[in-house]
């Protein structure tokens, strides 16, 4: 597998040499000065592209060219927002970066309600706790038809912890939830999520899907001529914020997505933390589905409860089987060089890290995206690999 690494553009406190020496070949980064729903200008793209190479490095992917609101909800200025889609696919592809990553979560990008939990050994780890979530939601946020968006239990328990909160710790809270993560797609104040949310609180699931599939069916025909992939990332957490429409969650959505366009250019990032936090999910066989659709992956691990609350855990230890992904993805990786595929290798990153005190004492940190965390996690995902592929090596 390809080993990459996010990198958030000249401003990340994470150098290019950091991550050489840390052992990734690839980046994984995105244009963020430009805004959301612009097209992203060649010279641009050259000029990040010029910039990773000098640093002996490859870009591998684009993670990601946001999907603005208004061609989500397909109002507004959407119709020359997806022209400009085409314009940025058309410009990565004459620079030669093949590989797109995007999402399509409506109103908040990847959320999590505490940033800095507190693990035994005195690292810091991102959390999402339904009960937190909750309360902000129904008693913080006041959302109309909150109160109809969460079991019975979970409300009691929502209730009582707002009851105990102090006003630091709801400005944290929703400043956690609403103000923006690293790699999201812009941040709210509460009159702004409020308003957001509303626009899209009219669309079930099967009408916001059909929104979706309306976008793909405009831009991946383009991303065929200019050479490029499209891999969707999927909802995180893997169901309704907000009362509002998920349309990739399950193996089910992805199967709706890969049956209504079957072109290879319309694929999937595998996000092992994101699909894996659901009770019922199956990443292991979820990979072995849609193999030839994967043209990306997140490897990240999670402690989660019954109730959908989860914590990023070590890499190599939480409730996802991260040996047998990395199994089914190097089998994946062996059929793409049986059959010549010009890309034989997925792109792969350690997806989120955890925050160690030399992380904190040389201020190369930001939620999720640390340079010690990340590389201790770059590096038992490679010792992964490296057994795996020796393993099918010596049984071949």
């Amino acid at each position: 597998m390809l080993e990459t690494w996010r990198w958030f553009g000249p401003d990340d406190p994470v150098s290019l040499s950091q991550i050489r020496q840390a052992g990734a070949t690839g980046i994984v980064s995105a244009l963020d000065h430009i805004p959301t729903g612009e097209a992203w200008p060649l010279e641009d793209i050259l000029e990040r592209k010029r910039i990773i190479e000098a640093a002996g490095l490859v870009w591998s992917v684009v993670e990601s060219v946001p999907v603005h609101n208004d061609i989500k909800s397909r109002t507004g200025d959407y119709l020359r927002m997806i022209e400009n889609y085409k314009v940025s696919l058309r410009n990565l592809g004459v620079a030669d970066v093949r590989t797109v990553c995007y999402n399509f979560m409506p109103v908040v990008d990847w959320t999590r309600t505490s940033l800095s939990y507190k693990l035994p050994n005195g690292s810091v780890a991102l959390k999402f706790e339904m009960t937190d979530f909750t309360a902000y939601d129904r008693y913080i946020l006041k959302r109309p038809g909150a109160e109809t968006s969460y079991p019975e239990p979970i409300l009691q328990k929502a209730e009582k912890r707002f009851q105990a909160m102090s006003p630091e710790e709801i400005e944290a809270l929703e400043r956690n939830i609403i103000a923006g993560l690293p790699g999201g797609e812009g941040s709210y104040d509460q009159a702004g999520i409020k308003e957001a949310i509303q626009k899209f609180a009219q669309f079930d699931d099967d009408t916001y899907r059909g929104h979706l599939f309306a976008f793909l069916d405009e831009v991946i025909p383009v991303a065929e001529e200019a050479g490029v992939v499209m891999a969707i990332h999927p909802d995180d957490p893997p169901f309704s914020l907000f009362g509002l429409p998920r349309v990739m969650s399950t193996a089910r959505d992805a199967a709706l997505l890969t049956e209504h366009l079957e072109s290879q250019a319309n694929g999937i990032t595998m996000c092992a933390g994101s699909f894996g936090a659901r009770a019922d999910a199956d990443l292991v066989s979820l990979v072995r589905q849609f193999a030839n659709r994967i043209y990306f992956v997140h490897l990240r691990n999670i402690k989660k409860e019954q109730d959908g609350s989860f914590i990023e855990s070590e890499h190599l230890d939480g409730d996802n089987d991260i040996v047998g992904i990395v199994d089914a993805l190097l089998e994946e990786e062996s059929a793409r060089r049986m059959s010549q595929s010009s890309q034989p290798q997925i792109p792969m990153r350690p997806d989120h890290g955890h925050t160690m005190d030399i992380d904190r004492e040389a201020n190369t940190t930001r939620p999720g995206y640390s340079y010690a965390g990340r590389m201790r996690g770059l590096a038992e995902l490679r010792g992964v690999i490296h057994t795996v592929s020796t393993l099918k090596q010596r049984t071949a």
